[in-house]
């Protein structure tokens, strides 16, 4: 379980395929602290670590995971937010977030008003009914509100601080993200689902 606060970015230093698989080889400021079985968000992609070095540490990503998110799209040299998971005793500052990938978006356009950026994003919109204005959304492993929401898109805010220490400040006009919408939301929609109201 995450809160999507990034901790930090990392820098992509080496991707290996194998087979349907692809193996990340992330360095970081936090791949020193690392452990071998732990869980790591990468752009919000919840990760095991399998192997590490003295400032680096190592993911894999299977061939589903790969075809859900972003992450088949990045190269060697990319940055990727990074978050360690929740200690029991944490404050969420964000919101929960499970580091499941519901579905991806793709970068419409990026306005700079004030300082601040404003981010239009196009998704399926099949997903409609899982995000409202002022509701709750990840991307790329941030925990993000929603500005507005309409019919297959919809639009976030980023403050100075997010943008400088996240990789949002990379992201370009036709990128695709990953997101993962609010659990909440999404256990209501599903309960709602299997209900048979009287006619």
């Amino acid at each position: 379980m995450f809160s999507g606060i990034v901790e930090t970015t990392g820098i992509i230093t080496d991707i290996k395929i194998d087979e349907n698989n692809k193996h990340f080889t992330i360095q970081s400021n936090i791949s020193k602290d690392a452990y071998i079985d732990q869980s790591i968000a990468h752009n919000g992609v919840c990760l095991t670590v399998v192997s590490l070095t003295n400032d680096t540490h190592t993911v894999t990503a299977i061939k589903e995971t790969l075809e859900k998110t972003n992450l088949d799209t990045l190269n060697i040299g990319e940055h990727i937010n990074l978050e360690r998971s929740l200690l029991a005793n944490s404050r969420v500052d964000g919101h929960f977030v499970q580091g499941h990938v519901d579905t991806t978006a793709t970068c419409q356009s990026i306005r700079e008003v004030g300082g601040s950026w404003y981010f239009q994003f196009k998704t399926d919109s099949k997903y409609d009914n899982l995000m409202v204005p002022k509701g709750s959304i990840c991307i790329n492993g941030v925990s993000l509100t929603l500005v507005d929401a309409e019919k297959g898109s919809f639009s976030i805010a980023i403050i100075p601080y997010t943008y400088e220490h996240t990789n949002f400040k990379k992201i370009k006009e036709g990128d695709v993200v990953n997101l993962e919408f609010d659990i909440l939301g999404k256990y209501i929609i599903n309960y709602l689902s299997k209900i048979e109201f009287p006619t």
